[in-house]
């Protein structure tokens, strides 16, 4: 106790927050990646004028809520708040569009990755580079808003993500890290950078629009993990810390998107492992060994937080749906006067999912609260569908929506396991889904077809990806590589558990996956016909 209180006073420690769709997370570590505190703010997207977006006083206050919790479980756990750190690092949901002026501020309003207006810009910019761009990227959502001939873009000094855009207020740099900026733009991994030959070809086309940047002016500059990224200035540390007692000065760690922290913290970011993160959004993730041999549109290209090439099948539909039906047993619980603990409430129900049908008893159900890119859809609606001869009762009712949480990424997998033949050591898996033992891990097994592995700290998932991002600055090794820092220093006794797939559930998610595909077109007529 006396070692660790040390630890915190003296800032041998380093902070990971992350904002997540709905939870904004923060996690202390001491200097073996070792868990010191956590502290969370929820929060959810509003829908205002047919754009997702939170506010910027939403931001802020997130971020100054989470922080004052972590902060109070730090006191409440060791006697001491923390007023400085070895390092600190934000990450967040990747893509989707901030434009600020030269004095910082908001032009627009934030456009998340939900966001699915886009499809005309990403078509025509897909085709220019011959390289998928995603609805929800950056590029895709700038350079839709120079088609819309949107009028605050005369006066962009800077466009970046939601990381990049914290880390600025933090600090005043105007950077993000490979990862994040795989999402913002494509990425040539032999000079870790935007792929100057695109940035050329989109400069040329805009040129006729007469606009006074070209993109490079405007987008942040990248940096890899483990280069120093600025340090917290005084008026950051006053954001951050309401309480004033936060010291300026913090050694910051490149913001990173969410996608290259689960890669983290899975110790997913060498060749040939993969990782699976589940929540709101839903995506996997595997680190190539060689090109994919064309163009997919359901696949996007981004990096590790190092610049490895990564093939992801990302969905924007993960699990909100699955929470919303758990929500409503749960206020049946209350209403019969059997209230439950939210994550008491989860447990019981996924366990029951287990005897369910393998292929759940033929029910049918499509979380799409938005757009989704891998079935071409840009808008979305949550559906449960079953037929009169459905074996319809709760365990496969839950195990439909749990199947249906992984349905549109499982589309994506199968593109690369399957037609891509890509060869994977190691599938992990991290995120909310996984923290019920035994349940989510044993169905993703059966959609990869692979063993899949979850670690003691699947639960703290991103936020404590990036708190290793930001102890990897100050603490690896001269030369040393992020793949050898997280074997050596952080994974080398952390315990996993892994679970084999068996062949009964392999077949049922086949079936279901079969169902799940064939039937899109239940979604496309609700889309054209339930309006308002």
């Amino acid at each position: 106790m006396i070692d660790v209180r040390e630890a915190i006073k003296t800032g041998k420690t380093a902070l990971g927050i992350e904002f997540g769709s709905t939870n904004i997370k923060g996690v202390l570590v001491d200097e073996n990646g070792g868990v010191l505190g956590t502290g969370s703010f929820g929060w959810e997207n509003s829908l205002i004028d047919g754009i997702w977006t939170y506010s910027q006083e939403e931001i802020v206050t997130g971020l100054r809520t989470c922080y004052e919790n972590l902060c109070k479980d730090v006191e409440e756990n060791y006697g001491i708040w923390p007023e400085t750190y070895g390092a600190l690092g934000i990450s967040a949901m990747m893509h989707g569009y901030i434009a600020l002026d030269k004095e910082g501020r908001m032009l627009a309003p934030f456009q998340t990755w939900r966001n699915s207006n886009t499809e005309q810009a990403a078509d025509e910019l897909t085709q220019l580079f011959d390289f998928n761009i995603p609805l929800r990227w950056t590029i895709a959502h700038l350079y839709q808003c120079m088609l819309d001939h949107e009028e605050h873009l005369k006066d962009v000094a800077f466009v970046t993500t939601l990381d990049s855009y914290v880390h600025y207020l933090l600090t005043g740099e105007k950077v993000t890290g490979v990862g994040d900026a795989s999402g913002i733009f494509p990425i040539d991994s032999e000079t870790r950078d935007y792929d100057q030959k695109m940035v050329d070809s989109f400069d040329a086309l805009i040129e006729k629009d007469g606009y006074s940047w070209r993109l490079r002016d405007i987008l942040p500059k990248v940096l890899v993990a483990g280069q120093k990224a600025g340090k917290l200035t005084e008026s950051g540390a006053k954001l951050l810390d309401a309480a004033g007692k936060l010291k300026s000065g913090i050694p910051m760690a490149p913001p990173e998107g969410d996608a290259g922290t689960g890669m983290v913290a899975t110790n997913s970011v060498a060749p040939r492992t993969g990782n699976v993160s589940a929540g709101t959004s839903t995506f996997a993730m595997l680190v190539c060994e060689k090109p994919l041999s064309k163009v997919y549109r359901e696949i996007d290209m981004v990096t590790t937080p190092t610049g490895y090439p990564v093939a992801m099948s990302h969905a924007n539909n993960g699990t909100s749906d699955l929470n919303a039906w758990v929500r409503l047993f749960g206020e049946f619980a209350e209403l019969a006067g059997f209230p439950m603990d939210p994550g008491k409430l989860f447990s019981l129900l996924y366990k029951n999912s287990l005897k369910g049908d393998p292929d759940c008893g033929g029910l049918l159900s499509y979380g799409y609260y938005s757009g989704e890119g891998i079935t071409h859809l840009n808008e979305g609606r949550p559906l449960f569908v079953r037929q009169p001869d459905s074996n319809f009762n709760l365990a496969n009712f839950m195990r439909v929506h749990l199947y249906s949480s992984l349905g549109a990424v499982k589309l994506g997998l199968d593109i690369l396991l399957k037609d891509e033949h890509m060869a994977v050591d190691r599938i992990m898996g991290h995120g909310g889904l996984f923290k019920t033992k035994g349940v989510a891990q044993r169905y993703l097994a059966a959609a990869v077809h692979a063993p899949v592995s979850v670690l003691e700290t699947a639960g703290e998932g991103g936020p404590w990806g990036m708190a290793i991002l930001a102890l990897y600055v100050i603490e690896k090794k001269k030369s040393e590589t992020l793949e050898h820092f997280l074997n050596e220093r952080i994974f080398a006794d952390m315990e996993s558990e892994t679970v084999e797939p068996e062949a009964a559930d392999i077949d049922g998610f086949e079936k279901f996956t079969s169902r799940y595909s064939k039937n899109i077109k239940i979604m496309q007529t609700a889309v054209k016909t339930l309006k308002g």
